[in-house]
């Protein structure tokens, strides 16, 4: 039986033209996303979304809340948790960088899910952002009208790293025309905040457990891109968000990049150190 394995027809003939030198990769942007959890009486669950079936990147595959980091969420904003040496140590960027991958992190869960790792001082979170005024500002957000920093400092609030844990780094494959370097963090979901389909890529979001929804890709049932469900089948041993966020530390965040080669006549398609996700092409296409 397949499996819900995201793979676009074209990639066989853009994997061609990059095997022949007719096709220069693209420089990738950098992106972030949050596996957002939260327990319930015997595992935790984690929040996905289904992307809309007319996207033209991976339609109707689950994913996380995520997506590019925008140049102005390097801008100076109020800060709690790990320094930005320790984030720029720990993603292998500098600082700068560092503060810009983790505030789009925090601003892309927010703007597709509605849910912000923030709070009025470093030991607090903020509990419902659900009224119309910070719908607004989400929208405005969503829009590139407003920058994180400018929102954080109109509504007095500090940006809390600390409540992230980074999880994974992955890069888009050199042969796609669009791509991304993604560092994949988890999150705890906040006390007294919920989830909803804020973003208008997805049509569906689900809080699923992460054993239920690794089944439901093992049939077929689920369509996923290679990254995630690898890291989703890496959340299986932990019993509570807070084991998973305290393992954070001991992830190995050595970017995972698919490579192509001939072999035998066929071109072979491999994400190093993931098997499961190899796929062989034969002149005829994909199978």
């Amino acid at each position: 039986m397949p499996n819900g394995q995201w793979y676009p027809p074209e990639w066989p003939d853009r994997i061609r033209a990059l095997a022949s030198g007719e096709l220069t990769p693209v420089r990738p942007k950098r992106a972030a996303t949050v596996m957002l959890l939260r327990d319930t009486a015997d595992r935790p669950v984690v929040h996905m979304l289904r992307r809309r079936a007319s996207m033209a990147f991976a339609g109707g595959a689950y994913a996380y809340p995520g997506g590019g980091v925008d140049d102005r969420d390097a801008r100076p904003v109020r800060w709690a948790g790990p320094s930005r040496t320790v984030w720029a140590a720990r993603l292998g960027v500098d600082e700068p960088s560092a503060q810009a991958i983790v505030c789009a992190a925090v601003r892309e869960t927010y703007e597709e899910s509605g849910v912000l790792l923030a709070g009025p001082a470093p030991e607090t979170v903020v509990g419902d952002t659900t009224g119309p005024d910070w719908e607004a500002d989400r929208q405005a957000l969503v829009d590139r009208e407003l920058a994180f920093a400018d929102f954080l400092d109109r509504r007095g609030l500090v940006l809390r790293s600390d409540l992230l844990g980074a999880w994974a780094r992955w890069i888009t494959p050199e042969f796609e025309p669009r791509r991304y370097d993604t560092w994949f963090f988890v999150a705890a979901l906040p006390e007294g905040q919920r989830t909803r389909n804020a973003s208008t890529e997805a049509d569906r979001t689900v809080w699923i457990r992460p054993e239920e929804a690794a089944g439901g890709y093992d049939r077929g049932e689920l369509l996923m891109m290679p990254p995630t469900i690898s890291t989703l089948r890496t959340l299986l041993p932990y019993a509570t968000a807070a084991e998973a966020l305290a393992a954070a530390d001991g992830r190995d965040l050595a970017p995972v990049l698919a490579t192509a080669r001939w072999e035998g006549g066929e071109l072979v398609l491999s994400w190093p150190g993931h098997e499961e996700f190899t796929r062989h092409i034969p002149a005829g296409g994909p199978r």
